[in-house]
């Protein structure tokens, strides 16, 4: 009787609001600090062009070599956080991105440059499975919505600070002094996180809550660690991640040259659609969160979210609309977007549960989540072309296009998850 109160008192103790919170925001702050290192690089390159005498092929260069490693060692990295545990992968990915910036203000030449591009990008490649695996195992399924919106939010913020720190110290100091403020910067969030290691501590949620979780499928194990490659969700989830990530880098990389181009607007407004892209985004993640935690049918909510996009993208495309109309549907088009992050993960996390258990969650993440730097480092050699040809339109097209192949993608996974014999315990 004693040891099944004891065991209640556990349970409720890990289920408490409380802790849920702490540990979405530590998570959410390690990705917000990734997401600030995906930008560590191009708000400086008006000073590192003529420093180095870089030509843009260059310097676009460094941000392939960035997320050819991430994409690499994402996919790698799950393994190592199954097997290792994700707190000390997330402590190592943390304080890897703060020595890259340490190498990049102490840059004397090309090479050095890259190696800070690169050492930056192995440190952002363990994010997306330690991270998920830690909110997957410590965060109480109820709040899981509301811990991914959080999470996706916390990125987008991340890249929204990052030109304005790194900029405005290179502007004022210079940019060796923006990149030892950034390695400051990022040195400080790990400090915290090892001050608040304990709340981070899987294995007491593991003995209090595994049974439960367990059940939900198998690890995989007995047919080798690289057993979830067979199964075809995974694929089909690591497209859905290059599709809409597709999408994505088109807006971020192409947005304001396309919207200035197709609609005649100054630079500044064209740079105001994307911006009106990302608040919209940025405030479809918190409802998504609402909406994630309040439904079962994750697909579904990606695809209706996601088919609004495209339409937006399309009507875009079509330049039917009058100049003014521009930033309330980038608006609306990234809102649709944001509104599917919640929903998405929790998608990936139901696919990995039916079908191998808590024990494969890194390795599952890794490999999908991967598809976002395919996603980033593929699209702009497809699409730049295409507008140097002056096919600007076409790029809208194309947006809508990656975001239907996502939301198609969507609905094929959630197929499968409820098909699968562990639907219910995933769900």
């Amino acid at each position: 009787m004693l040891e099944s109160f004891a065991m209640s008192a556990s349970t409720a103790s890990l289920d408490s609001p409380r802790r849920d919170a702490e540990v979405i925001t530590l998570v959410g702050l390690a990705h917000g600090t990734s997401h600030f290192f995906h930008l560590l690089l191009p708000p400086l390159f008006p000073w590192l062009m003529p420093q180095f005498g870089l030509s843009y092929t260059e310097a676009g260069l460094l941000m392939t070599v960035f997320f050819v490693v991430s994409g690499i060692g994402q996919a790698l990295a799950g393994f190592i956080v199954d097997r290792a545990g994700a707190r000390p992968v997330l402590f190592f990915g943390v304080g890897t991105l703060a020595s890259s910036a340490l190498v990049l203000g102490l840059a004397q030449d090309y090479a050095m440059l890259l190696a800070a591009a690169a050492i930056a990008g192995l440190g952002n490649s363990i994010f997306h499975p330690a991270d998920f695996t830690l909110l997957n195992r410590k965060v109480s399924a109820p709040r899981l919505g509301h811990a991914f919106s959080v999470h996706g939010l916390t990125g987008n913020l991340g890249w929204a600070a990052a030109p304005v720190f790194m900029a405005g110290i290179a502007a004022a100091a210079g940019w060796q002094a923006a990149a030892f403020a950034a390695a400051a910067l990022g040195f400080a969030v790990l400090g915290l996180l090892v001050l608040r290691r304990h709340s981070l501590d899987e294995h007491e949620t593991a003995a209090a809550v595994g049974r439960g979780e367990a059940a939900g499928g198998t690890d995989g194990t007995g047919a080798g660690q690289l057993a979830f490659l067979r199964v075809g969700a995974v694929w089909v989830c690591f497209m859905f991640f290059f599709f809409s990530t597709g999408a994505l880098s088109i807006l971020q990389n192409y947005g304001p040259a396309v919207l200035g181009k197709a609609y005649g607007l100054s630079l500044v407004l064209a740079t105001a659609g994307l911006t009106a892209y990302l608040l919209g985004s940025a405030a479809g993640m918190v409802a998504g969160g609402f909406i994630a935690a309040r439904r079962g049918d994750s697909d579904r909510v990606i695809a209706a979210a996601l088919g609004a996009s495209a339409t937006v993208a399309l009507l875009l495309a079509a330049g039917w609309m009058p100049g003014w109309m521009v930033l309330p549907l980038m608006a609306a088009m990234g809102f649709g977007v944001g509104c599917a992050g919640p929903s998405r993960d929790l998608l990936v996390r139901k696919a990995a549960m039916t079908r191998f258990g808590k024990t494969s969650y890194g390795r599952v993440y890794g490999f999908v989540y991967s598809g976002l730097d395919v996603g980033f480092a593929a699209v702009p050699l497809v699409v730049g072309p295409m507008l140097d040809a002056g096919q600007y339109n076409l790029a809208l097209v194309g947006v809508a296009l990656m975001q239907v192949a996502a939301l198609l993608g969507a609905l094929r996974v959630g197929q499968g998850v409820r098909a699968a014999p562990g639907a219910a315990v995933a769900s």
